[in-house]
């Protein structure tokens, strides 16, 4: 737990800040973490790793936190090393490991699917990363699918998907999370929609049944 690093953190005196708040940082970023890999590869030993998360975007001052107006969907794939992090030994190695496991070409392939289910099902566009930027990277030309280096992504045995849809910040989603799970459609800002919830299970289980349809078609 973040209380059993405390005494880690204090102890480096190289580090400055709320030594409590740096030790919940460490735990639910590093910590936790690699306690979930070690359940995954030593126990559950999945074909398939599935990370359901809800995007969101900046939103200015945490006491008086703004809605957006927009919304979208991508992807993370396992990949996107920078070379500051290839060298690093650890890293360099799990990068390794993964080349070894070909697990990239069924993370395309599994990606491409739910994406193309997200799209149909929710009309949501692709996100964007700043062109810039050194630490995330288009995949197989597809606007959904997203190449970054999590540690979650990459200390996992097999192939790893990160879905990030919907904006929790954005007017329109948000009002749909605060409306909970429901049956049918209910009118949220003008719209008949589905609870969103649903919809994020029906999407991901449509890309989901069309992958593994082709991928393992019926004797």
């Amino acid at each position: 737990r973040p209380s059993d690093l405390l005494e880690q953190i204090t102890s480096d005196g190289g580090l400055s800040g709320d030594p409590h708040k740096l030790a919940e940082r460490l735990f639910y970023r590093t910590a936790e973490i690699r306690a979930r890999a070690d359940l995954v590869n030593a126990t559950l030993k999945p074909d398939l790793v599935l990370c359901l998360h809800f995007n969101a975007e900046p939103w200015g001052n945490a006491n008086a936190p703004a809605l957006v107006d927009v919304t979208h969907f991508h992807l993370l794939l396992n990949g996107g090393y920078t070379d500051d992090e290839i060298m690093m030994e650890d890293q360099r190695f799990e990068l390794l490991r993964k080349l070894l496991q070909r697990t990239h070409e069924e993370e395309v392939n599994i990606g491409t699917d739910v994406a193309a289910a997200f799209f149909s099902g929710t009309g949501l566009p692709p996100y964007q990363y700043n062109p810039e930027a050194k630490t995330a990277r288009t995949v197989a030309g597809n606007p959904f699918l997203w190449a970054r280096n999590l540690l979650a992504n990459r200390l996992y045995d097999c192939p790893v998907i990160f879905l990030e849809p919907y904006v929790m910040n954005s007017r329109g989603d948000y009002a749909r999370i605060q409306a909970g799970d429901y049956e049918g459609l209910r009118s949220i800002h003008g719209r008949e929609q589905p609870s969103i919830f649903r919809e994020y299970a029906d999407a991901l289980a449509n890309g989901l049944a069309q992958h593994y349809r082709k991928s393992r078609p019926s004797p």
